[in-house]
């Protein structure tokens, strides 16, 4: 009997020691769950008093990215450097008011056409279309209000790899470009500290589309200081030349022997003032396209930046055919952004991948056309590790 009883004592205790830790697991689960939620804050109120909202989403090492539904915003995104310190590492600003007087595209969704349009015009079967002419004569990232000034319908998505979907559609005729465009841009920050951007659009009227997101970088940590030292590697053998207007020639040139050539890793500030060479005279430094090795649509390496105080290394994987490399060489200390940070030159650099500037009006660049019945879909990761 007491044989039974110590049997039956022994069997109770065990499943007790199970539910505990099922419960214990549960609980860690939970724990871990809750720390993952995208969390909402209010944003400010754009000018008709809608309300614009901020989403955080975090994954389990630490890292946090900020982004609004106005203009689908990266407005703060946190990286560890060599010691394990997470700091912001994008240039932008403390509060909705600050992006509408009109900064330059901090941490924006760049459309419909990132990058410029000559003469703010191009012909498209034939008819010819207008734009805003908003950099000197030519059309530039959209127009007046492009993407970047729009509220995005937002929908979070947690989870251990928290996402951001935000549609938006944008009405034919819109600044100019012909078609009812309907976007979908999903924001996914994953477990190994990357940021995945993945565009798609459809028409329903052939337009042009070149969709990118315009994040300016400062690996150093506490933005305030220049983006000279550090050292970047681009997977491009040629560039794309352009005039005094910064609108391409139509030439793809070798970077061999030229300030261009980043095949290997150089420092930016090496060669960016050599004014000997007309096309850093033209961008006032770097702020030009450069055409990757691999044209193919598969998602591949297209440029890595490493920073060697912080050890951060941000590499650039994307799905497109080119990348712009611009070197924040118009931030001229009249813009105050986050923590009461004056944004001086070159304070910050972009990588944005994309289709070449101009396409529309250069027959021999690769089409950005998009017609009914197709799908216009890329995809872009910045991914962060550390060099110690």
């Amino acid at each position: 009997m007491k044989k039974r009883y110590w049997l039956v004592a022994s069997f109770w205790a065990g499943m007790t020691l199970l539910v505990a830790c099922e419960s214990k697991k549960a609980e860690s689960t939970q724990a871990s769950s809750d720390s993952l939620k995208i969390e909402q804050t209010a944003f400010g109120k754009i000018s008709d008093s809608t309300q614009a909202t901020l989403y955080t989403l975090k994954n389990a090492n630490g890292m946090e990215v900020k982004i609004s539904d106005f203009g689908g915003t990266i407005v703060s995104w946190t990286a560890p450097n060599k010691d394990g310190k997470y700091e912001d590492i994008t240039l932008g600003c403390d509060s909705l008011a600050g992006y509408q007087k009109g900064v330059p595209y901090f941490g924006a969704l760049i459309g419909r056409y990132g990058n410029r349009i000559a003469k703010g015009q191009f012909t498209l079967e034939g008819k010819t279309y207008t734009l805003a002419k908003n950099n000197g004569a030519n059309a530039l990232h959209g127009g007046l209000k492009g993407f970047d000034k729009v509220l995005w319908t937002a929908t979070p998505i947690a989870g251990e790899e928290p996402a951001l979907k935000l549609t938006y559609t944008a009405k034919d005729g819109e600044e100019g470009y012909p078609g009812s465009l309907s976007i979908e841009v999903t924001y996914t920050l994953t477990k190994d500290n990357s940021l995945k951007i993945d565009y798609k659009a459809t028409t329903d009227k052939a337009t042009v589309v070149n969709l990118t997101n315009h994040a300016y970088f400062n690996l150093k940590g506490g933005l305030n200081s220049d983006i000279l030292d550090h050292e970047v590697t681009l997977n491009a053998d040629k560039f794309l030349p352009v005039d005094n207007t910064l609108i391409p020639t139509g030439e793809l040139r070798p970077v061999a022997g030229t300030p261009f050539d980043f095949t290997k890793p150089f420092k930016i500030g090496a060669r960016i003032n050599d004014t000997k060479d007309e096309q850093i005279k033209f961008g006032l430094g770097y702020d030009h396209c450069w055409v990757l090795s691999d044209s193919s649509s598969n998602l591949k390496l297209a440029a890595t930046v490493t920073e060697p105080s912080s050890g951060r290394v941000l590499e650039v994987f994307t799905t497109e055919p080119a990348i712009q490399f611009y070197t924040g060489n118009f931030l001229d200390g009249t813009i105050t952004g986050k923590g009461g940070t004056i944004y001086k030159h070159r304070f910050g650099l972009c990588l944005e991948t994309q289709h070449y500037p101009d396409s529309p009006n250069q027959a021999k660049f690769p089409t950005t056309v998009l017609k009914p019945g197709q799908t216009y879909q890329t995809s872009t990761v910045y991914k962060f590790s550390v060099k110690k």
